[in-house]
């Protein structure tokens, strides 16, 4: 279990994030276009999983925007923007903001991502919805770099998570 504040007021999460080194977990996750994907659909990527609370905040809203940005620019990359919101939502705000360089996908079904990865609220008012987090995969699926943010409504580290990418 990890603790996490929202602001200042400390939440916990279901457990500890894949470490680095690890294979990751595989998960079956909804896309926008409401087919399934797994992480073997990525396979030979790298990959960014920029995961969240939910769209419709400030911050999650920032952390897509920014990933979308820098995806563009970034070889053999993927970057899933990943919360519990349903596709419909996240498919509304990446449309509204023309956001084409990054992948929704949402764990709305039965949360088991969440609960794999160890990033799930288990009390405070956020319970129930993934912690702010980002996870970086090389093209074999080991993870390379994890952040878990501390206050949950501040933005990731995106730099260091960027470069962990040049070592995958």
């Amino acid at each position: 279990m990890a603790t996490v504040t929202l602001k200042g007021d400390a939440i916990h999460t279901s457990g500890q994030l894949p470490e680095v080194g690890t294979k990751a977990p595989d998960f079956l996750l909804t896309a926008t276009d409401l087919s399934v994907k797994s992480l073997t659909n990525f396979a030979g990527s790298n990959v960014v999983l920029n995961i969240f609370p939910s769209i419709d905040t400030g911050t999650c809203a920032q952390s897509v925007r920014e990933f979308n940005r820098e995806a563009g620019e970034l070889e053999n990359t993927k970057v899933l923007c990943i919360s519990r919101d349903l596709p419909f939502a996240q498919a509304r705000f990446c449309g509204a903001e023309g956001l084409e360089n990054v992948i929704n996908l949402s764990d709305f079904k039965d949360g088991s991502f969440g609960k794999d990865y160890g990033l799930n609220f288990v009390d405070g008012p956020l319970e129930g919805l993934h912690s702010r987090c980002v996870i970086v995969l090389d093209a074999n699926g080991t993870v390379k770099y994890t952040e878990q943010v501390g206050e949950i409504v501040d933005e990731p580290n995106y730099k260091a998570a960027l470069e962990a990418l040049h070592d995958a």
